[in-house]
């Protein structure tokens, strides 16, 4: 089940775009996360089987959900259950939006239930694995200057691949080696920048020859002839995607990590080292705490003490 999302005007796609538009100008979300909402949504009026927000039901949407676990993406793969449940997350604030600012006799949006997730497995870097990957980009080259601050700045600040992306030559303090980032729900949080971090970057931004302000710039010798601000020079998710993956399967890393994996590994070596929890989901950027919780089961080292000495040895 692929069928393709298309654009037709019925009283719940009308819904659909009042209720954007008030997350944008009401609510002020983030560019990615009315993105993500309107994908969504989109996908909403394809796998509904109503046409107006009073067909919601117990029966429709437990076919809208049924639905979910028949479609496909253009690759063919099967939603996983973390997908699925936030397109619900997505369809409840929906509903919540048509019973508090439209007033409607709406199908209640807490009768709307999660899947049941497992437990996250949170893949992690080990220390070599990390030395190694570093060590891929030619830093004989502007790119590969660019490519290891990149590496360097997401083990080192826990960033989100969306907000490195994000970010501009200006964010960088390097006297307090800090930068402000804005993250989910428009929420700004202090992330810091490690001595690998701030010579790797140092060196990336000495080498740049021109005067755009996205901090990560592709087709660099290009960009020296271009005109502030340089936006159609940003490197896209995509691509900082993309050379992560290539840099990990240069460096025989079997695991096949992916930036958010490095973010991963910023979080679990803080709980390593001994770090709150608390202070781990501040610096992640996490809404709940719970969120943060999925990296204890790795990172207890009493855990690990107890078996040692209450384990009998075989």
């Amino acid at each position: 089940m692929n069928r393709q999302i298309e654009a037709t005007s019925t009283p719940l796609s009308d819904a659909i775009e009042r209720y954007l538009t008030f997350l944008q100008s009401e609510e002020n979300k983030s560019p990615l996360t009315m993105k993500s909402y309107r994908e969504s949504l989109a996908l909403l009026t394809i796998l509904f089987c109503g046409s107006a927000p009073k067909d919601f039901s117990k029966e429709t949407v437990r076919t809208y959900k049924q639905n979910l676990h028949n479609y496909r993406t253009k690759s063919g793969k099967e939603l996983s259950i973390r997908s699925k449940n936030h397109h619900i997350t997505i369809l409840r604030a929906f509903l919540r939006y048509l019973a508090q600012e439209e007033e409607l006799k709406i199908y209640p949006p807490d009768c709307v239930k999660r899947f049941k997730e497992d437990q996250r497995k949170v893949k992690v870097l080990f220390t070599d694995e990390l030395q190694r990957l570093f060590a891929e980009p030619n830093m004989a080259m502007r790119a590969g200057k660019r490519d290891r601050a990149i590496l360097e700045l997401f083990f080192s600040t826990g960033l989100r691949l969306a907000e490195l992306c994000s970010l501009n030559r200006k964010d960088i303090n390097f006297k307090t080696r800090e930068i402000s980032v804005r993250g989910k729900r428009g929420k700004v949080r202090v992330v810091f920048l490690s001595d690998g971090a701030v010579e790797y970057v140092r060196l990336y931004m000495d080498s740049r020859i021109d005067y755009l302000e996205p901090l990560f710039i592709g087709t660099i010798d290009r960009a020296a002839n271009a005109m502030p601000p340089g936006e159609g020079f940003r490197l896209t998710s995509n691509s900082v995607y993309r050379l992560v993956k290539k840099y990990a399967l240069a460096a025989g890393i079997v695991s096949d990590p992916s930036p958010h994996t490095l973010r991963h590994s910023f979080a679990t070596d803080l709980l390593r080292n001994g770090a709150d929890l608390r202070s781990v989901q501040e610096l992640l950027g996490h809404k709940d705490l719970s969120t943060t919780q999925i990296y204890t089961h790795v990172t207890n080292p009493q855990l690990k003490e107890v078996h040692k000495k209450y384990h009998a040895a075989s």
